[in-house]
């Protein structure tokens, strides 16, 4: 009995779930509208019948105005919509308004009197003064997002053309980081407070703070990056929330292929460690090539009723680099280290320092020298008391390291004059680093 009670509750909870789940959704998927309707002499019109209907998927939503004329309508995916209002002995009147991500759009209606037939249609401005709520939002459409001048078409740059925003120096690697998100602050704010919304489900990486995936430019129907005052449904934000609504498919086949590519065709040379060709390459610049490419496809499936819409975006990416770096000369691999010998070293009263070598002879302190470690006296705490330095700066072939040795083989040779006697800045290179996703 009490197994078929348990199998009875975890029922009715499943039921209550499906049964509630269209209040359940957080705004920042939708948007809604609402207004007021009234007569000529505005007194308030109820039980005036309201349809809203989405001009691309021809979809309505019907509902009709309160005792006081009032009406709302919530859950109104983002894109244009046309709002008739009907009641007997008054002229219908039409409307089309734009409905936002997490925004709520506001129609105001006032009827005219006359037969149902006829038809109005108001041509409203849009509201100098957000009255219906109080955070401080940025909203991008579809089309402000495709059109603006991303270099890398990274989204999360977006948050940049909000007021208060800032970047952060460092970034997270590649390695952890392949989606490429821009570690933004938002006043002042640590850069893991911002959140991320991704048509209404979390998209924030709980433990590097970053978004999770970096949507396409040409899939974003919509996105709203919200720096203060937003709501207490956001409660993993403490600095600021972009939501982007996704595109869907429309009675309209819509689409888009794109290609972007950079290369080093026009890239300069550094005279530093660009100066002569590369031994393997033959060439003075390392080869650097981003492709980006990718396409966008939404149309019907059932006309008004089933809709479709994908998207992809690749990155192939070479970047080429080159460096100048210090290789052991060939005299340090064979022992000889007096091109390293640096500057005297003096004590406290500016007087240089004196130390014996092993032939006997005595000569002053210098930096880089080398000292024999068997010939080392330690006093009766462990500490050092003295020791004795290679004659010369180098170290006889006879105590060198075979496995140093060969280690030493792994490492290329120096290929650059240098700096110092050639023992530093003497090697220069250049790689390419792959990227792929």
């Amino acid at each position: 009995m009490r197994a078929f009670e348990k199998f009875s509750l975890l029922v009715l909870a499943l039921l209550l779930t499906t049964a509630f789940a269209s209040t359940a959704f957080g705004q920042a998927v939708y948007g809604s509208v609402f207004g007021t309707v009234t007569d000529p002499s505005g007194a308030a019109l109820p039980k005036a019948k309201v349809t809203i209907t989405d001009t691309s998927k021809n979809q309505t939503f019907s509902t009709e105005t309160n005792q006081d004329g009032n009406f709302t309508q919530t859950r109104l995916i983002p894109g244009s919509y046309r709002i008739k209002i009907e009641a007997p002995n008054f002229k219908s009147s039409v409307q089309d308004v734009v409905v936002n991500v997490d925004t709520s759009t506001s129609a105001n209606f006032q009827l005219q009197t006359g037969a149902v037939t006829e038809e109005v249609t108001i041509t409203a401005d849009a509201a100098l003064l957000k009255t219906d709520r109080a955070d401080v939002a940025t909203t991008f459409e579809s089309r402000q997002v495709t059109d603006l001048p991303i270099l890398d078409r990274n989204f999360t740059k977006l948050l940049l053309l909000t007021p208060g925003t800032q970047q952060l120096q460092w970034q997270h690697a590649a390695s952890e980081n392949p989606q490429g998100s821009t570690q933004i602050m938002v006043n002042g704010q640590s850069f893991s407070g911002t959140g991320y919304q991704l048509d209404g489900t979390e998209n924030r990486d709980p433990i590097l703070g970053i978004i999770v995936i970096n949507p396409n430019l040409e899939s974003i129907g919509e996105t709203k990056i919200t720096s203060q005052n937003y709501d207490a449904e956001f409660g993993q934000a403490i600095a600021g929330v972009a939501s982007v609504s996704t595109r869907s498919g429309t009675n309209d086949l819509h689409g888009a292929a794109f290609l972007f590519r950079q290369n080093d065709i026009f890239q300069a040379r550094n005279p530093f460690s660009q100066y002569q060709k590369n031994a393997q390459t033959g060439k003075f610049v390392a080869d650097t090539l981003k492709n980006q490419f990718g396409a966008a496809l939404g149309g019907k499936i059932i006309k008004d009723k089933l809709f479709v819409f994908g998207d992809y975006e690749g990155t192939r990416s070479k970047n080429g680099g080159s460096r100048v770096l210090a290789v052991p000369t060939a005299a340090a691999r064979a022992g000889d280290l007096s091109a390293y010998l640096g500057d005297v070293i003096l004590d406290s009263n500016k007087n240089p320092i004196p130390v014996q070598t092993v032939s006997g002879a005595t000569v002053n302190l210098r930096q880089n020298m080398i000292f024999d470690p068997t010939t080392s006296v330690f006093n009766a705490d462990g500490s050092l008391k003295s020791r004795l330095a290679f004659d010369g700066n180098k170290i006889p072939t006879a105590r060198l390291s075979a496995q140093a040795l060969n280690v030493l083989k792994l490492i290329p040779g120096t290929n650059a004059a240098g700096r110092l006697l050639g023992t530093t800045d003497n090697f220069t290179a250049s790689g390419i680093e792959g990227f792929n996703k």
